[in-house]
């Protein structure tokens, strides 16, 4: 999942040949291609974009680890909890949106690695206990208590 200004396709700056994953985008947005050629020279030569970068991958190298030991440690349902927050941009330094990105529920097991009936079921049980507000229909609205969901132990 990613955000305004992030970037996505930068194995090609390592010689990677083939890509190891894809982008999809949830909502209308504006890609920038950069040339892998003009993408090394502006690193060179713009040091804040040099900067900006390396931030961008070391966020990124973070968050990979995050989701692995995610997938490893937690349950389907701590999983989607974490999946709906990270949507809603919790954590980010700009305020976080209440309201995730309008996705189906295929989409949301193909992202915690799980099936389509366990996420629905979540869905109703985090709106039955008020942590969401959801009625397939709309996008899903966030309450800040979801976060007891991926705390609590």
């Amino acid at each position: 999942m990613l955000g305004p200004g992030e970037f996505f396709g930068e194995g090609c700056l390592a010689g990677q040949a083939l890509r190891m994953g894809s982008a999809t985008a949830i909502t209308p947005s504006r890609i920038l291609l950069v040339d892998r050629n003009a993408m090394v020279q502006l690193l060179h030569k713009q040091h804040a974009m040099s900067d900006r970068f390396i931030t961008h991958m070391l966020s990124r190298n973070i968050r990979i680890e995050e989701d692995l030991i995610d997938q490893l440690f937690n349950s389907s349902e701590k999983r989607l909890a974490r999946a709906l927050l990270l949507l809603a941009r919790y954590g980010k330094k700009d305020k976080p949106s209440r309201v995730v990105p309008k996705l189906s529920q295929e989409t949301l097991a193909e992202m915690i690695g799980t099936t389509r009936s366990r996420v629905n079921f979540f869905l109703n049980k985090f709106r039955k206990l008020g942590f969401i507000e959801y009625d397939g229909e709309h996008p899903v609205t966030i309450n800040s208590s979801l976060l007891s969901v991926v705390l609590h132990d």
